[in-house]
């Protein structure tokens, strides 16, 4: 059977038994998707893994890192996102047994349940998975995703009137979730809505390191009241020229992803004189999605202990579950993105933190998930 084609998901009776609690109680220590994973990887009860059905290269990367974008297929557990939101996406590379996890912006229009979906990455060289995804991935690739995430989404104020603008302010890789919002616009039959506009303004650093640069010279030569603005090299961001294209920016429904540089100068723009930022500007920075108090390998007081296997560490920054692989043991997990349950653990004794929310807790007797959990403190933990 070819690697891009595979039998249909278990649906319908099956599907719903397979997710009942007697078949979890049944695959335990497991899960009921190690199992189906097994037997085929588009198989899923309630993770979501997704297979690579194209590689798209947007640009070279002569001045800067390549960009591709993959187009997923992913399993039916997939419950569609909203234009503007991320994704985590968990890669096992080659060579390695550990799963890595990063976020990136999901670019294609808004997706219903088990629709494909594109992403849009650059591949830094620091960056192992960006790399990897950029770089080496091929068509027929399994990648295990989150279920879609954030806020930073195409939901415009109560009080804008049908005849606003709408303006998307983006910088480089920062494009990818404006994209979404504006492939959603332009699906769903935006430029039939009279006197509805949106200028879309990108800054990247050169044209050859345009994304998506044919896409949008057809949207700009378009009738469709989608205006757009590229501006490359050392043409930096000015609130002149933004009072320029959109006078009534401060009141203009806004959504602005960029580098650190930009959002500064933006947000600037779209302060008063009394210092009060307008609520219509929304914002999405260059950032993980995961927080965590502390990179891997920086000091953070306190021991982590594994009290049945009587080994300890000093505590790093890393998940829990990372720091018990460092020091040769080898946990059960699964999707190592806090969603299958399949890592917890009991921690007897001390402070950690949730790396997803930042939330801390002390709570004695605790059931933890260690692939999202870190140590903010001296903790033992039940393994």
């Amino acid at each position: 059977m070819s690697a891009l084609i595979s039998p249909p998901a278990p649906s319908g009776a099956v599907g719903r038994l397979l997710r009942s609690r007697l078949a979890a109680a049944l695959a335990t220590p497991h899960t009921v998707d190690r199992y189906l994973e097994r037997f085929n990887p588009m198989w899923a009860a309630h993770e979501v893994r997704a297979r690579i059905v194209s590689v798209h290269r947007e640009t070279a990367g002569q001045d800067t890192a390549p960009v591709a974008t993959l187009t997923l297929q992913p399993t039916s557990t997939w419950r569609g996102h909203r234009a503007g939101q991320h994704v985590l996406v968990g890669v096992e590379l080659p060579g390695s047994a550990k799963r890595l996890t990063r976020a990136f912006s999901i670019s294609s229009a808004a997706s219903a349940p088990g629709e494909q979906i594109t992403l849009t990455i650059r591949a830094h060289d620091e960056g192992q998975v960006s790399s990897y995804l950029v770089r080496e991935a091929q068509p027929g690739t399994i990648l295990h995703l989150s279920q879609a995430q954030g806020e930073f989404t195409l939901v415009e104020s109560p009080a804008t009137p049908t005849n606003n603008h709408l303006l998307f302010i983006t910088g480089g890789s920062g494009i990818t979730p404006a994209m979404s919002m504006v492939r959603t616009l332009l699906r769903d039959g935006y430029d039939g809505r009279a006197g509805r506009k949106v200028t879309f303004l990108h800054f990247a650093r050169s044209p050859e390191d345009q994304i998506f640069a044919e896409e949008l010279a057809g949207i700009a030569a378009a009738d469709n009241d989608v205006t757009v603005h590229l501006r490359h090299g050392d043409q930096v961001f000015s609130e002149f020229e933004l009072r320029r294209l959109v006078p009534d920016h401060r009141n203009t429904d806004t959504w602005l992803c960029g580098p650190a540089g930009l959002v500064d100068l933006v947000r600037d723009a779209y302060t008063d004189g009394e210092g009060e930022l307008s609520p219509r500007l929304r914002m999405e920075f260059f950032k993980p999605a995961v927080a965590r108090t502390a990179q891997p390998g920086e000091a953070v007081e306190g021991e982590v202990s594994f009290t049945r296997s009587g080994k300890s560490a000093a505590a790093t920054g890393a998940s829990l579950l990372e720091q018990a692989e460092e020091l040769g043991l080898k946990p059960e997990f699964g999707c190592r993105m806090g969603i299958c349950f399949s890592c917890t653990r009991t921690k007897t004794a001390g402070t950690v933190r949730n790396v997803l929310t930042g939330e801390e807790s002390s709570l004695p007797d605790e059931e933890i998930r260690i692939c999202v959990t870190s140590a903010a403190g001296d903790c033992h933990i039940d393994l």
